[in-house]
């Protein structure tokens, strides 16, 4: 892997704290920070959730993997893919020797996080079961694809971006 694309790529589940940490670690290296959610609600115009409801998720997950794919090639800063971006395959293979970090979340931390007033289209209904069965499904795929992992369960943002500058300044150059 050449030096091209992001420093740093954060993956995991809703709650993780990707946006919020990714935002962070730009901050802190003076890089830019880029989320594939927001790529994908500036070019549509409209928030996921509404994308969701209105062209169905096959849809998002195109516009996703679009997004995901382009980032990976132009964007050189921070970069956070949403939650369900590792369903892919061919994601799943632009990301391999990548720098990628799994921030794991447990199901404790992910439901107090998210919240039961966010909108979130996936966790319509029983939201702390829907999310016991999305961290049951992806988990295993967010391990694949990453380099590094990163417990966040009971630790802030900051803390957590501390622990992924330290993986990454120190395993970067392998």
């Amino acid at each position: 892997m050449t030096g091209a694309g992001p420093r740093i790529v954060l993956v995991g589940s809703m709650g993780a704290g990707k946006t919020t940490v990714g935002t962070l670690l730009s901050d802190a290296l003076g890089l830019e920070f880029l989320d594939t959610d927001q790529v994908v609600e500036a070019a549509v115009g409209k928030p996921v959730a509404e994308i969701f409801v209105d062209d169905g998720e096959e849809h998002f997950r195109a516009l996703e993997r679009t997004a995901v794919a382009e980032a990976l090639v132009s964007h050189s800063g921070v970069l956070a893919l949403g939650g369900g971006a590792v369903l892919d395959p061919t994601t799943r293979e632009l990301l391999a020797g990548r720098p990628v970090v799994f921030l794991r979340v447990g199901l404790s931390d992910a439901a107090s996080r998210v919240g039961l007033g966010v909108s979130r289209p996936l966790l319509l209904g029983n939201v702390r079961g829907r999310i016991k069965q999305l961290l049951d499904e992806r988990t295993p795929l967010y391990a694949s694809v990453a380099r590094w992992t990163v417990a966040t369960d009971g630790l802030d943002a900051a803390e957590v971006a501390q622990q992924v500058r330290a993986l990454v300044d120190d395993g970067g150059h392998d």
